[in-house]
C-alpha cells in the first residue's frame, strides 16, 4: 500500500522551483494529490485548453461533448453557424441537458423538469411557466446556459479558457502558432477529423504524456525499438538524434531530419510549399520535417508514418491528443486523427489505418509509451519517491542554441535534449506560482 507523502502541494512547488534551476524535479510531482488540486485550479482554471476541431461540428446543430477537468461543455454550432462552448448544466437545478457524447440538436431539453434551451444557449421554454411563475419571477433572457468565460478558434482548432481575463489565444500560442502552421496550412481546404476521437483511461500523471511529446526524442531508440524490428516503424529507432528541437513560448516540438529534396514524400510538395512563409520553406528545404510536440498544458501532436502492409511504403498520419486529468494518478487520453480535407479517400482510409496501428488506443507505439508512464506514476507513489530527484539536465551545458535556424524560438541542433521539457516545467511552475 502506498504511503501518502506529507508534503503539501505548495511545498512541492517550492521544492520543484529550487531543483529545476539545476535540471532536476522531485519525483512526487507525478503522484501528489495536493499538487494535483493546485494544477486544476491554477493551470486548467486559467490556460487555453483544446476542446475540438471545427470539422467535428460541420453543420448548424452539430455538437460534441468535451471537458476541462470536471467541467463539461457542449461545443455546438448554432443555427447561425457560430461556434458556442456551453456549460452542460441546466440553470434550474444543474442537471446535464445533453447526455450523448455527440449529436445534432436545435434545442437541448433538461430531463429533470423539461426546461428547453436553444443551441445558442438561450432559454427557450419552461413547462407551465405562466401557471407556476409570477410576473417577473423568472427572466428567461438572464437564464440561458452559461458559456465558457472565453472561447476562440485558431485554424479550425477550438479552445476555451475558464478565466475571463488573460492573454488572447493568439497571444498565448505565441511562437508556437508559426510551428502549428506546418500541420494546419498544408492546403486551402484545411484539416479534417477522420472518425470520432478515441478515448481510453491510463493510470498515469497527465504531465508525463505532455512532456514526453514536447521533447523526449531520446526515448524512441529504446522504447520503440521493437516496432522497428517487427517492421511497423520505418527506419532506425534513433531517427530523432540528428533532428532539431525547438522551444517556442507556449510549447515546443521536435523535427526529424530527412535528405533535402524529400518534401514531396513527406506531404510537402511544391503546391504546399507555396502556401508557406519563407521561414517555413527554409526549414523544410533544409530537410527538417515537423514530428512531435506539445502546446501547454495538455495538447500534443505527432506527424509520423507506419508500414501498414509488409514490404509496402510508409503511410503518413497526423494525430492530436489531450492528456485529460482525471486524478493525480489517472488520465483519460483523447486522440484524434486528422488529414487534409482534399486528400484522396483512399489515402484517408490508409492514413487512419496507419494511425490506429501506431497511436490508436491499442496502437503498438501507444502501448510502449503508456507502459512507461504508468510505471513512473506507480513508482512515484511510495515513500522512497519522496527523496528521489529526476534528471532533466540533458543538453543544458553541452548543446548551444542554433544561430542559423530560420524560425522563431530557441532551436537546438539535436532532438536528444531535454531543453523543451525544462521549458515546459518552467511554464508549469509559473502558472502554479502566480495568483489565481
Amino acid at each position: 500500500m502506498a504511503i501518502m507523502d506529507t508534503n503539501s502541494g505548495e511545498q512541492l512547488v517550492a521544492q520543484a522551483q529550487a531543483l529545476l534551476a539545476h535540471g532536476r524535479l522531485p519525483a512526487k510531482v507525478f503522484s501528489d494529490p495536493a499538487l494535483h488540486q493546485l494544477e486544476v485550479e491554477r493551470i486548467f482554471g486559467r490556460a487555453w485548453i483544446f476542446l475540438a476541431h471545427e470539422t467535428e461540428i460541420p453543420a448548424p446543430g452539430d455538437y460534441v461533448m468535451r471537458h476541462i477537468v470536471d467541467d463539461e461543455f457542449i461545443v455546438v454550432r448554432d443555427d447561425e453557424g457560430g461556434v458556442r462552448v456551453l456549460f452542460n448544466s441546466c440553470r434550474h437545478r444543474g442537471m446535464r441537458v445533453a447526455q450523448a457524447g455527440c449529436g445534432h440538436a436545435k434545442t437541448f431539453r433538461c430531463p429533470y423538469h423539461g426546461w428547453v434551451y436553444r443551441n445558442d444557449g438561450r432559454l427557450q421554454g419552461v413547462p407551465y411557466e405562466n401557471r407556476i411563475y409570477g410576473p417577473g419571477e423568472i427572466k428567461k433572457e438572464e437564464m440561458g446556459l452559461l458559456a465558457a468565460p472565453r472561447s476562440e478558434s485558431w485554424n479550425g482548432m477550438i479552445f476555451a479558457s475558464l478565466s475571463s481575463d488573460g492573454p488572447t489565444l493568439t497571444e498565448f500560442l505565441g511562437n508556437m502558432a508559426f510551428y502549428l502552421e506546418f500541420y494546419t496550412r498544408k492546403s486551402e481546404a484545411g484539416l479534417q477529423v477522420v472518425g470520432e476521437p478515441q478515448r481510453w483511461v491510463v493510470r498515469a500523471n497527465w504531465k508525463l504524456g505532455a512532456s514526453n511529446f514536447i521533447g523526449d526524442g531520446y526515448h524512441t531508440s529504446t522504447t520503440h525499438f521493437s516496432t522497428v524490428k517487427v517492421g511497423v516503424l520505418p527506419g532506425s529507432a534513433d531517427f530523432l538524434i540528428d533532428g532539431v528541437q525547438v522551444d517556442a513560448d507556449s510549447g515546443g516540438l521536435g523535427f526529424r531530419r530527412m535528405p533535402p529534396g524529400t518534401g514531396s514524400t513527406r506531404g510537402y510538395g511544391p503546391e504546399v510549399m507555396a502556401r508557406f512563409e519563407p521561414a517555413h520553406r527554409a526549414i523544410l528545404e533544409s530537410g527538417c520535417f515537423p514530428s512531435h510536440g506539445t502546446v501547454f498544458p495538455n495538447l500534443s501532436f505527432l506527424a509520423a508514418a507506419a508500414i501498414v502492409d509488409q514490404g509496402g511504403a510508409p503511410v503518413p498520419y497526423f494525430t492530436l491528443r489531450i492528456w485529460q486529468p482525471v486524478a493525480h494518478d489517472t488520465i483519460e487520453i483523447w486522440s484524434w486523427m486528422l488529414i487534409d480535407k482534399s486528400a484522396p479517400e483512399a489515402l484517408k482510409r490508409a492514413s487512419y489505418t496507419s494511425y490506429v496501428l501506431s497511436f490508436g488506443s491499442s496502437g503498438l507505439l501507444e502501448q510502449d509509451d503508456t507502459e512507461n508512464w504508468t510505471s513512473i506514476t506507480r513508482s512515484a507513489r511510495g515513500r522512497m519517491a519522496g527523496t528521489q530527484e529526476l534528471s532533466y539536465v540533458m543538453g543544458s551545458t553541452s548543446l548551444p542554441l542554433m544561430t542559423d535556424w530560420p524560425g522563431p524560438g530557441k532551436a537546438y541542433s539535436m532532438d536528444y535534449t531535454e531543453a523543451a521539457e525544462r521549458s515546459f516545467y518552467q511554464l508549469w511552475l509559473r502558472y502554479l506560482q502566480e495568483a489565481t
